[in-house]
């Protein structure tokens, strides 16, 4: 399944991504996923009260304090499917535009209270994968070249 093109400009166009849940342990995957969007061109906001920084970037204890520092763009989750309200709430809060929820994590009512209040949101995906899928296309070099 494609991503919808408003989701993919958007990735196109965003510059700094939060990655909520992310482990400066280099065998988690959201330090490979964070690692790779680095990789990508994008700066990399880590939340994590347990992390002081991970892969350069000092680590904010909640989503509330990097938007105190940071334009957070997109929401990247790595936390489990009942949190997904509390971090839906924070990144409307933070003015974010994409909310993403990594593969197994779901929550409809959260998904649809996001929606409501203007975010884009993808549910259940790899950002890596998909910003790889892209890449593979052609698409991606057209701006993050």
């Amino acid at each position: 399944m494609n991503l919808p093109p408003e989701v993919v400009a958007l990735l196109k166009s965003a510059r700094t991504i939060a990655v909520l849940g992310l482990s400066s342990n280099p065998e988690r995957p959201s330090y490979g996923v964070a690692r790779y969007l680095q990789q990508c061109g994008y700066r990399v906001v880590p939340v994590n009260p347990r992390e002081s920084a991970v892969l350069g970037e000092r680590s904010f204890a909640s989503l509330h304090e990097a938007a105190a520092t940071a334009a957070i763009e997109v929401v990247d989750v790595f936390r489990r499917s009942e949190y997904v309200p509390e971090v839906a709430r924070a990144a409307v809060a933070a003015g974010a535009r994409l909310l993403w929820l990594q593969e197994g994590i779901t929550n409809p009512a959260a998904e649809a209270e996001a929606r409501a209040a203007g975010l884009q949101v993808v549910a259940n995906r790899c950002l890596l994968k998909e910003i790889a899928r892209l890449r593979a296309a052609g698409v991606w070099e057209e701006i993050h070249g």
